[in-house]
């Protein structure tokens, strides 16, 4: 490897390093790219980096009908579906998610995850940011400068850049309901534009109220009638997608597609690499910025079609399979909403909607995602987590039967159920318990706070460490300690 001294007789001046396509656009040096080449390189004897892919289930999922069943009770608290037996002795989990059950002795559940709010908008705002309490300044579908920042971006701040892409990522699109607009509590706040998690955004979806697509992008699902509505041409790529603000220079902050930056400049380069023959550094951004893995990534709809069955043919199958890849290009957590329009929002047609359409497409995509990193290696050193904003009533209601054909569950923050697998996770393991309705925690009670502890202790970040906003004020990342008993 060139000594620093030979860096010095080859100075980088900032026109190489936008030129260096990516690696330029990412703030990257060529010292930085020594230093991953060098982390790589064969015999390399570097810890495997640390991450997180967190499967956010947008609106909120029924503890009673997925990890927490409660079949010996009343018809009204019971509902529809029956507990299978899974892999490990005493665990049982809905019938309609097997694939899991066959896997259970790879992940763990915590069933005792409780806040206080039973609001979309104040839900995912406390367990996207790891607290209890919403502050004064809180504002409903508003983000702002002043709100806490996300766990995302806070991961993002306090883990090391491992590759040309930012450390933290929300795919495939932000959380926003269309009747109320964009949630607060997913972005950087306090932490300053220059932190906000990468969000790439997969897909192009009206806005139809009551209509979503759950996992199914080809068509709109009415919530009223309970079934399948018209078809539509929807899509599943990245045509918008962009760096965080910030990060680019100015003459790039419109929203061009990277796959296409980095086409460009790659045929620039390699004109530029002929003429003036670029050192040793320069090349090696020339050959990160040509990896076929920083495009592969975000090529899912051309995955084999193996992929695609294994993974399911569908939003939360690509945006899963994309998830795994970004995390093998290099970036540390990566956020999945998995649903639009609060697609685990079941006020009405909860069973059929689950059973049909939310189920079995989460049942695949999951258990595909677990299987891949197994495979390739990446199990152990990189955690899943799956929650929602809340969990959902004990009791099935049927609040607006002149809206819905059949009755649902409605908001519940006092306790759902998170799952947790890989990054050390303990598997065949249960944490905590409900009551015999499933409506509050009888032990071992966890809370968005220790929820985000678990998050970042999974990434090796220091029990001590500190994030400052962008008044240099500093504030501590751990606000609670990780879940007891769920690492092994």
């Amino acid at each position: 490897m060139p000594s620093s001294t030979s860096l010095f007789r080859h100075p980088v001046t900032r026109r190489d390093v936008l030129q260096a396509g990516s690696i330029g656009l990412m703030g990257l040096s060529m010292a930085d790219v020594a230093a991953m080449r060098a982390q790589a390189a064969p015999g390399s004897t570097a810890p495997r980096p640390k991450a997180v892919i967190f499967l956010f289930l947008t609106g909120g999922a029924s503890q009673h009908d997925t990890f927490d069943m409660k079949p010996y009770g009343p018809p009204e608290f019971k509902g529809e579906f029956n507990p299978i037996a899974t892999a490990t002795p005493g665990i049982e989990i809905c019938e309609h998610m097997p694939m899991l059950a066959q896997r259970s002795q790879d992940w763990s559940l915590v069933r005792s995850l409780s806040h206080k709010d039973n609001g979309h908008d104040t839900g995912t705002y406390l367990m996207l940011t790891g607290r209890s309490e919403l502050p004064s300044s809180f504002r409903a579908s508003k983000p702002q400068p002043i709100d806490w920042p996300s766990i995302a971006a806070i991961a993002g701040y306090a883990t090391p850049r491992r590759g040309n892409l930012p450390p933290s990522a929300i795919l495939p699109e932000k959380i926003y309901h269309s009747n109320t607009g964009v949630y607060s509590g997913q972005f950087a706040g306090m932490l300053g534009t220059q932190h906000e998690p990468w969000l790439i955004e997969a897909t192009d979806k009206p806005h139809a109220y009551h209509s979503y697509s759950g996992a199914f992008p080809q068509y709109l699902f009415d919530l009223h009638k309970g079934e399948l509505s018209d078809k539509v041409n929807w899509r599943f790529e990245v045509p918008n997608l962009s760096l965080p603000e910030g990060v680019f220079d100015n003459r790039f902050q419109n929203r061009m597609s990277i796959l296409d930056v980095i086409e460009q400049q790659r045929r620039r380069l390699d004109v530029q690499a002929e003429k003036a023959g670029y050192d040793r550094y320069r090349e090696s951004a020339i050959s990160l910025m040509n990896d076929p893995k920083v495009r592969h990534a975000f090529d899912v709809r051309k995955a084999d079609p193996k992929t695609l069955e294994k993974y399911g043919d569908n939003s939360f199958g690509w945006s899963c399979l994309m998830a795994r890849r970004l995390v093998e290009a290099g970036v540390n957590m990566v956020q999945v909403n998995l649903g639009n329009f609060g697609s685990w929002d079941l006020h009405g047609n909860n069973f059929p909607c689950l059973k049909n359409f939310l189920f079995p497409p989460t049942d695949r995509a999951v258990s595909a995602l677990m299987d891949d990193l197994k495979e390739s290696g990446l199990f152990d050193s990189t955690m899943l987590v799956m929650a929602g904003e809340f969990g959902r009533t004990p009791r099935i209601t049927h609040i607006a039967q002149n809206i819905y054909k059949t009755a649902g569950r409605d908001h519940w923050g006092a306790v759902q159920t998170a799952w947790f697998a890989g990054g050390g996770v303990q598997g065949g393991n249960v944490i905590g318990a409900t009551d015999a309705t499933g409506a509050y925690p009888t032990s071992e009670k966890q809370t968005p706070e220790s929820f985000a502890a678990t998050i970042y202790h999974a990434l090796g970040i220091p029990h001590g460490a500190l994030w400052y906003d962008i008044m240099q004020r500093p504030y501590h990342v751990y606000m609670a300690d990780p879940i007891e008993r769920l690492m092994a």
